[in-house]
């Protein structure tokens, strides 16, 4: 199949080839859905931890005689009922690791880039070049493709400095090289904007052989 290929004035220049077999498939959801899942558990850090009545300091006396007060047993002041004291049951260092096998995660992106072509939620240009660093640029790019107003993952061939600088103060735009591009990246956005070499190659990171 082909993508139409826009200048940076909004205007179609010409097309570029793509293959069916990453643009044009049946989207498989539940595989959609394990590689989103996969990918935020990932990023999770596993570092939160509390303490039980084991670790916490101090407690080591029994605050008061066991008979005669008229008031409730204690046997020390880290019990978990006590204010200070020991966590019951907290949360401890954990590892959320979750691993997708190889051919499942390239399905995912597969699948929702074939759901984006049929929502026209992909563009394509032509190519972007800053001589420096310009978000008014940038924008008006975006104003000239109209997609101003929209959540934008723009995936270039090769993030230069130039780009980086002038997309950052875009609070909607995203910016992340086409093969490094995520599941979650391509489906947390309205629009998925591209150069042309960056989907060339996606589409070769993609194709099945």
């Amino acid at each position: 199949m082909q993508i139409k290929v826009h200048n940076t004035q909004g205007e179609e220049i010409s097309r570029v080839k793509v293959d069916n077999s990453v643009f044009k498939i049946e989207p498989n959801e539940d595989v959609v859905h394990r590689a989103i899942l996969a990918e935020r558990v990932n990023s999770r850090q596993g570092s939160h931890s509390t303490k039980t009545r084991s670790e916490v300091r101090g407690g080591g006396r029994k605050p008061w005689r066991q008979k005669g007060r008229g008031v409730a047993r204690a046997g020390t002041i880290r019990s978990p009922l006590w204010r200070g004291g020991g966590v019951t049951f907290g949360p401890k260092p954990h590892d959320y690791h979750y691993k997708l096998p190889k051919k499942m995660k390239r399905l995912a992106r597969r699948s929702v880039l074939s759901q984006k072509i049929v929502d026209k939620e992909i563009y394509v240009m032509d190519k972007l070049e800053l001589t420096k660093a310009s978000t008014k640029s940038f924008r008006e790019v975006l104003r000239n493709l109209n997609i101003a107003d929209k959540k934008v993952t723009f995936c270039p061939a090769e993030l230069n400095k130039n780009l980086r600088l002038s997309a950052r103060n875009l609070p909607n735009v995203t910016v992340v090289p086409a093969v490094q591009l995520s599941t979650y990246n391509m489906i947390d956005c309205d629009i998925l904007l591209f150069d042309k070499e960056g989907i060339k190659q996606l589409n070769k990171q993609l194709v099945i052989n």
